[in-house]
């Protein structure tokens, strides 16, 4: 029994298929990958049980088998290979491979040993392009959470409508709000989807441009596109009022140039204390002054920006990370931020947004300053 594939379309889907394996599975079977062959067609399968991703192939074979073969030994020997065609051959538990200049052997497992996929009974669908749901992933999966004792955060809120959707991640110390005028549904839709398989497909739909179709119940989803196919089991749980901890007054709005703040907000962060990663922004008339200051080692920065300020004059305190990463994750020239006092939340938006059926709103807790 052999079949015949090209090595580096094989490792190319095998780094991807790596991404949901485990380094300490409960299971042995879970450290290899299931080869499922059917005459022409080859659909490799890797689960860690919550998350399972298979992706298909087309190969040279007339045969019907199902084997698990060891993951990191199948990747290390082709990540060595030059690219060429591979011919894999199954006899008493051994898989040979033949390349041009060599072969290796690796015992291989009964393939029906291997988890068996779930099947969602009671479906509901929606679709997703490609572009948009990368957007979702990037604009929101930073500001979720895992804390293992608040397992609803550690994931991103997909909430749907007939008119808008709504995606949302926290961690209770920063939250954003991403919302969609082009998505929407008949049948309202909610459900959380865990960080990994969120992660998984942030790291393969920027080379895909076809729409995602998603099968969702109350318990698992499968995302389907392209050759790849991903089953998750979605986050059991209540999410969080979001609506109830944004702050609707905000008096104080200062627009702001995104790299200059960016820039100068990492500057200050060297200098900050490395317990707290706090900054200081003090905002006088159009004028905001970034400080950072480390009384353990008597180290300080300050810094000066213009701005556009429209409010009473304020100081307060954030965690430098915290902004960081959302200006990062903002691509606007210009950022607004509003404040009400320096006890409370402060928001952060994209000014005039790139596109016009988005709509993005960044939550950051404030730090009491000394």
């Amino acid at each position: 029994m052999k079949f015949i594939i090209s090595s580096s379309e094989l490792l190319r889907n095998l780094q991807i298929l790596g991404s949901i394996l485990n380094t300490n599975n409960t299971l042995p079977i879970l450290d290899n990958f299931l080869f499922d062959i059917k005459e022409s067609d080859l659909t490799i399968t890797s689960s860690d049980l919550e998350t399972s991703l298979s992706s298909k192939i087309l190969i040279e074979s007339s045969i019907n088998v199902k084997i698990a073969v060891p993951a990191k030994l199948l990747i290390d020997i082709l990540k060595s290979l030059p690219d060429q065609p591979l011919t894999f051959s199954m006899n008493d538990n051994i898989l040979e491979i033949n390349s041009n200049n060599g072969k290796y052997a690796l015992s291989y497992m009964d393939g029906d040993e291997f988890p068996k996929s779930l099947i969602i009974e009671d479906a509901k669908e929606i679709s997703f392009s490609s572009k948009v749901l990368l957007n979702v992933i990037n604009s929101t999966i930073f500001a979720s959470g895992n804390d293992d004792l608040r397992p609803v955060m550690s994931g991103v809120f997909f909430q749907v409508s007939n008119d808008k959707s709504c995606f949302v991640a926290t961690d209770a110390h920063k939250l954003v709000k991403y919302v969609r005028n082009d998505i929407n549904s008949d049948n309202a839709i909610e459900f959380i989807v865990p960080n990994k398989p969120l992660n998984i497909l942030k790291s393969i739909l920027p080379d895909k441009k076809e729409d995602v179709r998603v099968l969702y119940n109350n318990t698992n989803a499968i995302f389907s596109f392209s050759t790849f196919t991903m089953i998750c089991r979605l986050i059991d749980g209540k999410f969080p009022n979001y609506e109830a901890v944004i702050p609707k007054e905000n008096p104080n709005v200062l627009e702001i140039d995104r790299l200059q703040l960016l820039n100068s907000t990492k500057r200050a962060s060297i200098f900050s204390s490395k317990t707290t990663n706090q900054v200081k922004f003090e905002i006088k008339g159009n004028l905001l002054k970034i400080s950072a200051e480390d009384l353990d080692f008597n180290n300080k920065a300050e810094e000066t920006l213009e701005c556009n300020y429209n409010g009473d004059d304020i100081a307060i305190g954030f965690n430098s990370r915290f902004i960081v990463e959302m200006l990062n994750n903002l691509s606007s020239e210009i950022v607004q931020i509003e404040l009400s006092s320096p006890n409370r939340a402060g928001l952060i938006s994209p000014l005039h947004e790139k596109d016009s059926n988005e709509e993005i709103t960044m939550l950051v807790m404030p730090i009491m300053l000394n």
